[in-house]
């Protein structure tokens, strides 16, 4: 319930199952930040599975996002640092009106960062804009990163991050009400590690029941077996001089765990023998199998039917892989013996199917081309047509609109979606694709329509454009002029066809 009184109603105040909250009215919306949904995961619950938050007395000021949990890299809020300290689980909402009465739809966005990046803090997933635009309630969330949240540990569940985002979920259905949403019309939403987290969340059955329609953008197709799990985590702790367990590696801060991680992830793309097509992406984490948490991967578990109730948006970047390309400092360079060896580990058929279906292509082209068709491409198209081949619906994009800075050699590169969607062109990777400038009339309008549709499918179930299947493919593609259109990577889709994404190996053993 909203508490009246002259000054709640220019700061409101909203009652929550384990204490009131006060937000602030910011550009006619309500915004509260730093609601925890569960305890801090540390002493006892330190490798645990989440914990309902502990009730409060009076009223807590959510003014401030909460601490973003370890990771690799310092990390920075809308007014310079964030507040330090272990409540990292917590949530934000964006509100037109905390009123129960209104019953707004709900979007509830899981950030990316290679399972080891990110926060709901970070300025470029400011969701102002999604939820003014669309007459809606936004909710972001933190979750436990890197190997407070993924590594194998022995003694712990597997997929802790992915629990937090189950517990987060489930504070949504008890309070979203009393914020002005509909705990009846929720979509999640999120793109990288985010897309690959929704995709998790449709094959769990912890999450079944606490959304209706989910949106994943880019989803990575990698995901752990628990042999691999088992291993990278063994190395992983064995970095920080531990065994990996509950027992050891509670004994020290996070902060050295991400040290550990850290200093792994340069040593693995020499372990190919070992540790096999992960082994070059440098992130010893990701979602396991573990046939609890995650009984089976998403792409099995929706083709058999799991979540066909659940409606679906699913794309991807035509240029994912550039992003990396340039982070490496390698963008347009690649040379023939990188391409071969990547088409070599990734390519289904071999590397002579690539090189065939794409007669003239440059190695630097081929390279990115089976990268990105490895990683996000083909995981994306494959998850809608799992989830078509399963009963559910599903609604498919691709965008195609290039990125300004450097000329345009990024091309529709990774994370690009995301300042077009959040309109926050001038923060985080918005600097860096559209360099620092203002946005063109032309990525405005882009950004526009990526809002509308997002919102109209969390209004609706309908983005705009038909549902995808497999005789006409037709998808969005995002462009300066959209259209519908048949699928547009027809060669890329035709080669991957018959390929199953199943959970990444351990392929060797020893030392």
């Amino acid at each position: 319930m909203t508490i009246p009184g002259s000054v709640e109603s220019v700061e409101p105040v909203v009652r929550t199952a384990a204490g009131a909250v006060r937000g602030r009215a910011e550009d006619g919306l309500t915004v509260f930040r730093g609601i925890p949904f569960a305890e801090p995961p540390v002493g006892e619950g330190r490798f645990a599975a989440p914990r309902p938050a502990r009730p409060w007395d009076g009223i807590r000021d959510a003014y401030v996002f909460g601490p973003p949990p370890p990771q690799d890299l310092a990390v920075a809020g809308p007014a310079g640092a964030l507040p330090q300290g272990d409540d990292w689980l917590t949530v934000n909402v964006w509100t037109p009106e905390p009123d129960p009465a209104a019953r707004r739809p709900v979007m509830v966005w899981i950030y990316g960062g290679a399972y080891k990046l990110g926060h709901s803090g970070s300025p470029g997933y400011d969701a102002r804009r999604i939820a003014a635009d669309g007459d809606l309630v936004v909710v972001t969330l933190n979750y436990r990163l890197g190997m407070e949240g993924f590594a194998h540990i022995e003694g712990a569940p597997a997929n802790r991050g992915l629990l937090d985002q189950v517990a987060a979920l489930e504070w949504v259905r008890d309070n979203i009400a009393a914020f002005g949403g509909d705990p009846g019309r929720v979509t999640v939403f999120g793109e990288s590690a985010g897309a690959g987290s929704v995709a998790a969340l449709l094959a769990m059955p912890s999450a079944a029941g606490l959304f209706g329609r989910a949106i994943a953008q880019s989803v990575p197709g990698t995901f752990f077996s628990p042999e691999l799990a088992r291993d990278l985590g063994t190395a992983l702790a064995a970095e920080a001089g531990l065994r990996p367990t509950v027992a050891d590696l509670g004994t020290v801060p996070p902060e050295q765990l991400v040290k550990a991680g850290q200093a792994l992830a340069p040593k693995m793309p020499g372990r190919v023998d070992r540790w096999g097509q992960a082994a070059p992406t440098v992130t010893p984490y990701a979602p396991v199998v573990d046939g609890e948490v995650l009984p089976v991967m998403p792409w099995r578990a929706l083709a058999s039917g799991a979540s066909r109730e659940v409606d679906l948006v699913v794309g991807h970047n035509r240029d994912e892989n550039r992003l990396f390309s340039m982070m490496a400092g390698k963008l347009g360079s690649i040379g023939e013996e990188r391409a071969g060896a990547a088409l070599r580990l990734y390519a289904p058929g071999g590397e002579a199917a690539y090189r065939e279906a794409f007669p003239g292509a440059s190695a630097n082209d081929l390279y990115e081309r089976v990268q990105t068709d490895w990683l996000f491409g083909m995981p994306s198209l494959h998850l809608a047509e799992a989830h078509v081949a399963g009963g559910g619906r599903a609604h498919v994009y691709e965008l195609t609109w290039p990125a300004p800075a450097v000329g345009g050699a990024l091309g529709a590169c990774h994370a690009l979606d995301v300042p077009l969607l959040f309109g926050t062109f001038g923060a985080d990777l918005g600097i860096l694709f559209f360099d620092g400038a203002e946005p063109s009339p032309e990525a405005l309008a882009l950004s526009d329509r990526f809002r509308s549709s997002w919102t109209a499918f969390a209004r609706t179930g309908d983005p705009g454009w038909p549902a995808y299947d497999t005789e006409r493919r037709l998808v969005q593609v995002l462009d300066a002029e959209p259209v519908v259109a048949p699928y547009p990577g027809e060669t890329s889709r035709r080669l991957w066809e018959d390929h199953e994404f199943t959970p990444l190996p351990l392929v060797g053993r020893g030392v």
